[in-house]
């Protein structure tokens, strides 16, 4: 077969929906001071930040008098793009207020957007209090209290402030609320005792307000956009097969070519677990750029769970995403799925299950926490990558998010003998879905 129908090829990036955190706080807090900070710190990191403002006022206008495009929108243009090299805005008028959540939509690939502002969208928020700021001072005080008389964040403290004001001697009352920390806060900037006091007891994590270093790396540990390391197993030998499924014609080129596309558009770092590297030197030709690397197995043994710890054993980030590679359907969607999954829940693996059971093979797992306990199963002769399940807190991804992820389905769908690779091929020519 040449080479040269798979060389020099284009991967474009998936577009993921980036993860956002919210700063709020009372006016004159340090919003936007603390946000400068953070945002310079983390990309100073080079990490890609995005950034929304809210502004509470109506008719702002970012454009300036007597510039052209200030020109066009007093002629009566509804909406005008600026256009140069390496920038673009865009002007416009909408009805009422836009969600946060849809503009942070509309910015998809960043590793995290901070947003100043928007208390109410629900995005998970930093609460940032000021001492001198009259009115953080009191919500401090307020927040301690009600830490102190167990008042569940989930309150509605509006409510609770106008009932304490109705019944002064009410012992639990929060008093004037205005804008308290809620079950969206997951943390606390400030430099008020009372407000440290508050967060220590609703076992919040807490930050002073000149640890912009601090709260960047709390960021990068829970809400930021993982590198995600996807590794495809293509182990050598296949019995059924009568040849390495990675070399063996699809569609007119290496099936291990079929994979490697699918999940560049998701791959920080990708890696094809081979004994074979020879054979699949090409790569390094066919994707020149690509972040691919070809890795042997780390024990002569054979079995689902060592080639996990092999996977693990290599991959550079924390993410590790496992593909068979006769996943002929394998879902970068699906992967970046399970992504925002594992960071959601903080669990050790995100495993797609279905009425077959648990699917290892197309699952993300945590390295820190997924790779010694792989380490101490083989070790003790277990090689079955479903054991693996039964030492970590997995959280399981069922069959309607799936397809929610990737309605094409197939995910799982893997090829083992000539016949049902030919089969494959004759639905992919049929239906022309690719």
């Amino acid at each position: 077969m040449s080479e040269k129908k798979v060389c020099h090829v284009t991967i474009s990036r998936l577009q993921l929906p980036s993860p956002a955190v919210s700063i709020v706080g009372r006016h004159n807090s340090g919003k936007t001071t603390l946000v400068v900070k953070l945002i310079s710190e983390l990309t100073a990191r080079g990490i890609d930040v995005g950034s929304i403002k809210h502004h509470g006022h109506a008719g702002f206008d970012i454009d300036i008098p007597g510039k052209d495009s200030y020109r066009h929108r007093q002629a009566g243009a509804a909406e005008v793009v600026i256009a140069a090299p390496g920038q673009i805005a865009r002007i416009c008028d909408v009805a009422g207020e836009v969600e946060c959540s849809d503009l942070v939509a509309e910015m998809p690939g960043h590793d995290i957007v901070l947003v100043e502002g928007y208390r109410k969208s629900g995005l998970p928020s930093i609460e940032i209090m000021r001492a001198g700021n009259v009115h953080d001072d009191e919500i401090a005080e307020l927040f301690r209290r009600n830490a102190y008389a167990g008042v569940p964040l989930t309150s509605d403290f509006v409510q609770a402030g106008r009932a304490s004001q109705g019944n002064p001697a009410a012992s639990d009352a929060v008093g004037d609320p205005g804008k308290m920390p809620t079950s969206s806060t997951v943390a606390v900037v400030s430099d008020i005792p009372a407000a440290l006091e508050g967060a220590a007891r609703y076992g919040i994590p807490s930050f002073g307000l000149g640890d912009a270093a601090g709260i960047c790396d709390f960021l990068q540990e829970r809400f930021m956009r993982q590198r995600i390391s996807v590794v495809i197993q293509a182990g050598g030998e296949s019995k059924r097969m009568g040849r390495s499924k990675a070399t063996v014609p699809f569609l007119g080129r290496p099936l291990i070519v079929r994979m490697v596309e699918r999940m560049l558009p998701v791959a920080d770092e990708l890696i094809v677990t081979t004994n074979e590297a020879e054979d699949l030197a090409f790569l390094a030709d066919a994707y020149p750029g690509q972040p691919i690397r070809l890795v042997p197995d780390i024990l002569p043994v054979r079995g689902a769970l060592p080639g996990v710890l092999t996977a693990l054993s290599a991959a550079k980030n924390e993410y590790v995403a496992i593909i068979a590679c006769d996943m002929l359907f394998a879902s970068a969607r699906l992967i970046a799925a399970e992504s925002a999954e594992l960071s959601r829940t903080l669990a050790d693996a995100v495993v797609p299950v279905n009425k077959h059971g648990y699917e290892p093979m197309h699952s993300l797992y945590r390295k820190s926490t997924c790779l010694p306990a792989a380490q101490r199963l083989v070790e003790g002769g277990d090689l079955r990558a479903q054991s693996l399940f039964e030492h970590i807190v997995i959280a399981p991804f069922t069959q309607p998010r799936v397809l929610r992820a990737e309605p094409m389905g197939g995910c799982f769908v893997n090829v083992n003998t000539p016949a049902e690779l030919h089969a494959a091929e004759e639905y992919l020519l049929a239906n022309e879905t690719e």
